[in-house]
């Protein structure tokens, strides 16, 4: 079970991880947070509904890591697609922002509450619920769009060079992080699979 996900019986995932598992999955899950922005807390009796149809920014990320976790809809080759892509975003990207925090901000509690658990055993075995894995799944997913997007991944064969990387360069430590959360998502995806 070590650095895998398996099922667990009624649904659900676990996954054994030590201190250091835990500790670089928690500071990169902050990390996304703290990418991703602050959410608009509602005010204090202010109409809930109000929230629901406050207007997002129509415009692109100026960050391609957010470029990349938060996409156009529409491609931008004609004014109409441009507007459409605009408009799309102006009513999803806060709702969408807001998923990602929460997914982001599971995976820290999950882990803190496992570290306490676990406190001065060197680690432990994170139990997931069914909504927490589809949570961790979404979280993984985007910290690896968001470090592949500072590797320059590509599906081209010269980010396979990326792989070959001698231990001396700086994006290393990425790249072992890219590659290992890509592992544990693959085993979390089949752990979800019926």
């Amino acid at each position: 079970m070590a650095g895998h996900f398996e099922s667990l019986s009624g649904g659900g995932a676990a996954v054994a991880l030590d201190e250091v598992e835990i500790s670089i999955l928690r500071s990169l899950a902050v990390q996304l947070m703290e990418l991703i922005g602050p959410g608009d807390e509602p005010v204090e009796g202010e109409d809930p509904l109000a929230a629901l149809f406050a207007e997002g920014p129509s415009e692109p990320p100026a960050d391609p890591a957010l470029r990349r976790l938060f996409p156009d809809a529409y491609g931008d080759d004609t004014d109409e697609l441009r507007q459409a892509a605009a408009d799309f975003r102006r009513f999803t990207e806060n709702d969408l922002r807001a998923r990602k925090r929460q997914d982001a901000l599971m995976v820290v509690r999950s882990l803190d509450a496992l570290a306490s658990a676990a406190a001065g055993e060197g680690g432990g075995v994170l139990k997931l619920t069914p909504d927490e894995s589809r949570a961790w799944l979404g979280a993984l997913n985007d910290l690896r769009l968001t470090i592949g997007t500072r590797l320059d991944v590509t599906e081209d064969d010269e980010s396979e060079q990326l792989y070959r990387l001698p231990d001396s360069d700086p994006r290393k430590p990425m790249v072992m992080a890219y590659l290992w959360l890509g592992g544990l998502q693959e085993s979390l995806v089949e752990t979800l699979m019926p």
